[in-house]
């Protein structure tokens, strides 16, 4: 059975996966951050190009502009309420315009939100309290990431590329893609033998709510 062990490397703290794939669970940040869960929620089914979707509010709709085009990506305050401010907070203050997607792993998952691409850093803002649900980790969803300590989220999220059933439970899912997915497919891979990382990445160009 898969399972999630911390380990600490040069200083840095991580999250690695055993006993599954290569993958490597997205992490962010070294410092510490309750918990309302929608467990009544439907499952996110995110946008396929071929199903209709229900209309999202503006409210919880949020255009983000990257380097091959627009990812519309509906927030789900009904699972993570606080986090979800959290996001529309940065949006706000136009955060994320300009971030790199510093990690992305061909297959799993595309990893932002850290203003020194280094995967290391966040916000001024506090850390945020785990808001884990049953809402499982399917292709598109969004969740966040976090350190060793489940209460660490703060600034930085990924977007799944695939299904990863060993991260639900374990991270706070607070969005999911409703258009454009063909957009995240596009966005530049990293070396999977580094973790991921990214050499020249692609970027955030800007992130708004939508009118």
């Amino acid at each position: 059975m898969a399972f999630i062990r911390a380990i600490f490397a040069v200083g840095v703290l991580g999250l690695v996966l055993s006993g599954c794939n290569s993958s490597t669970p997205p992490t962010g940040g070294d410092s510490s951050k309750t918990p309302v869960i929608g467990k009544e929620a439907k499952p996110a089914t995110p946008d396929t190009g071929q199903s209709a979707r229900t209309p999202v509010s503006g409210n919880n709709l949020v255009y983000m502009d990257v380097n091959a085009g627009r990812i519309e990506i509906e927030l789900l305050p009904q699972l993570a309420p606080a986090h979800v401010e959290r996001i529309k907070t940065l949006v706000g203050q136009g955060f994320y315009d300009g971030i790199v997607f510093h990690r992305v792993i061909n297959g799993f998952m595309a990893q932002t939100g850290d203003p020194t691409g280094t995967g290391r850093g966040g916000s001024d803002l506090p850390d945020l309290k785990a808001e884990f649900s049953n809402e499982p980790f399917v292709r598109g969803i969004l969740g966040m990431a976090r350190s060793q300590s489940p209460n660490s989220a703060n600034s930085q999220f990924f977007i799944m590329f695939a299904p990863g059933d060993f991260l639900n439970g374990k991270y706070t899912v607070f969005g999911r893609v409703v258009k454009g997915m063909e957009f995240v497919d596009a966005i530049k891979k990293g070396d999977q033998a580094n973790n991921g990382a990214v050499s020249d990445p692609d970027k955030i160009i800007k992130m708004q709510m939508a009118p």
